[in-house]
């Protein structure tokens, strides 16, 4: 269906070794520019060990893994953001002696140019550099509802919002994928229903995502694709009404969630 749209993410027969426990084995998929795709699986099907060799906490045993044509094996996790990838985690990771502000305005000096004496003499250019900096965090805020909170503590938000200020962080180091490990875990109805707006909102913003999620509604609601993981194996890779229609799927999830319920 997108087979016309650029290649951005390709991974090739992607392995990763835990001293003798495979727990992803020989896994290739596309990601194309404007896709959501879901990656889904059991638990310890491999699928947050994807992410972090995509984005470099872990070194990969062997495979490729390539972002618009360029190897990212080898490159320090800061490297592959700076090259416009960006991610959550599976558990928040906010720093709490920081405001909702501060937190996004972290992320935000992942894309900033000026030196450290600019810093200490407040140089114009740093003073400039600091301004940008505050009003694109902001605007990160506010295009995931968390404005009216810039002033707070990031650990007094509910849990919720914690997980949209996880986004807005990663937003602001300007992403054209954007990789969120479950985002919806520990959301309500409604909070979920909000993130898959503001999913669809990044994508129609030229973002594209690669999603970790369990709940299988809702993938299969959001997704134009869902790959499909079974102890390391990729075992499905379609739209939607194809994996859920596909026997491996089905016996993967016992029959229940990804047969004819969803």
């Amino acid at each position: 269906m997108n087979a016309d749209r650029e290649l951005l993410l390709d991974m090739t027969d992607l392995r990763k070794d835990f001293e003798g426990l495979m727990a992803v084995f020989d896994v290739s998929f596309p990601v194309r520019r404007g896709e959501i795709v879901s990656l889904i699986g059991p638990n310890g099907a491999g699928k947050t060990t994807i992410f972090n060799l995509i984005t470099g906490v872990l070194p990969a045993t062997s495979g490729s893994v390539r972002y618009r044509g360029r190897e990212l094996r080898g490159l320090r996790p800061h490297q592959i953001n700076a090259l416009g990838l960006a991610r959550t985690f599976q558990n928040v990771r906010l720093f709490g002696n920081m405001t909702v502000l501060e937190n996004v305005m972290v992320g935000r000096h992942a894309r900033t140019r000026y030196g450290a004496l600019s810093t200490a003499f407040r140089l114009p250019a740093a003073r400039r550099a600091e301004r940008e900096i505050r009003e694109r965090a902001m605007r990160e805020l506010a295009r995931v509802g968390l404005e009216p909170k810039a002033g707070e503590g990031s650990l007094s938000l509910p849990f919720g919002q914690q997980r949209l200020l996880e986004i807005a962080r990663a937003l602001a180091t300007e992403p054209s994928l954007l990789l969120l490990d479950e985002a919806g875990s520990g959301l309500n109805g409604a909070e979920k229903d909000d993130l898959g707006r503001l999913i669809r909102s990044l994508r129609g913003s030229g973002i594209t995502i690669l999603l970790v999620e369990h709940d299988i509604p809702f993938v299969m609601g959001l997704s134009d694709r869902v790959v499909v993981l079974e102890h390391g194996v990729l075992i499905a890779d379609g739209t939607p009404a194809q994996v859920q229609g596909d026997p491996r799927v089905i016996a993967a999830y016992l029959g229940e969630e990804v047969g004819g319920k969803c």
